[in-house]
């Protein structure tokens, strides 16, 4: 099948604190390079035949980046619509499949990940399939965990595997949250109570690119690492 990404790049970056002032978080660079490219790398390299950004701060600069590039750009006016509502609001462009999602603020350590959520994937018992990460494979994350894994690859919430930002998921339920604004979250519970969610872990290495921190710490997981 042709597979669509949704690569999420609407968000303030708050955490980024005076380095998103002047720009949008997916616009930092890291090793080099924005953001966002890293992400695209993963979507070109799946390889992808639609990909989806949204926007919203500082929409302009990201656009006049991408001007050049096989991307379709979502801006998301006048409200921002969380990563829910991002992705429903997407839907005329990416179509009626299951669709990737990738965060743009995380960088992998290892294989692509895309590449191991579409070997993993089995549409007849999975309704979205996350790439989940052990803590020890994490690099400056210190929060919690978010879902545990069972045997069978089901998930449910709870501080165990954390979520790296990469799932593939179906997108026909986004229909029955209201709301306009909202977390995919919304979305995973309604398929954690059909026992319809499963994890793929994620056996590299991933940095969080969250905070002002997390440049060098995502810089040191790159140089040692083959993607």
């Amino acid at each position: 099948m042709g597979w669509s990404v949704m690569i999420f790049a609407a968000g303030f970056g708050t955490r980024m604190k005076h380095l998103t002032k002047d720009m949008p978080k997916p616009m930092i660079q890291v090793g080099g390079k924005p953001l966002l490219d890293h992400a695209l790398f993963l979507a070109e390299d799946l390889p992808a035949t639609k990909i989806v950004v949204n926007l919203h701060y500082k929409a302009d600069m990201v656009q006049a980046y991408l001007k050049d590039r096989d991307v379709t750009l979502l801006v998301e006016a006048p409200e921002i619509l969380d990563t829910g509502g991002g992705l429903r609001n997407a839907l005329p462009e990416l179509g009626t499949d299951p669709v990737f999602t990738l965060n743009s603020d995380a960088i992998w350590g290892g294989a692509n990940p895309l590449h191991q959520l579409a070997a993993a994937w089995d549409p007849d018992k999975m309704d979205g399939l996350l790439t989940c990460v052990r803590k020890e494979n994490t690099v400056g994350h210190g929060g919690p965990g978010n879902f545990l894994l069972d045997p069978s690859g089901r998930i449910a919430r709870g501080d165990g595997l954390v979520y790296g930002g990469a799932q593939i998921i179906k997108t026909d339920r986004l229909g029955e949250i209201a709301k306009t604004a909202f977390s995919l979250n919304r979305l995973w519970d309604l398929l954690i109570a059909k026992n319809r969610l499963y994890a793929v872990e994620y056996d590299g290495k991933w940095c969080d690119v969250g905070h002002p921190e997390g440049i060098p710490l995502a810089e040191s997981v790159l140089a040692t690492s083959d993607v």
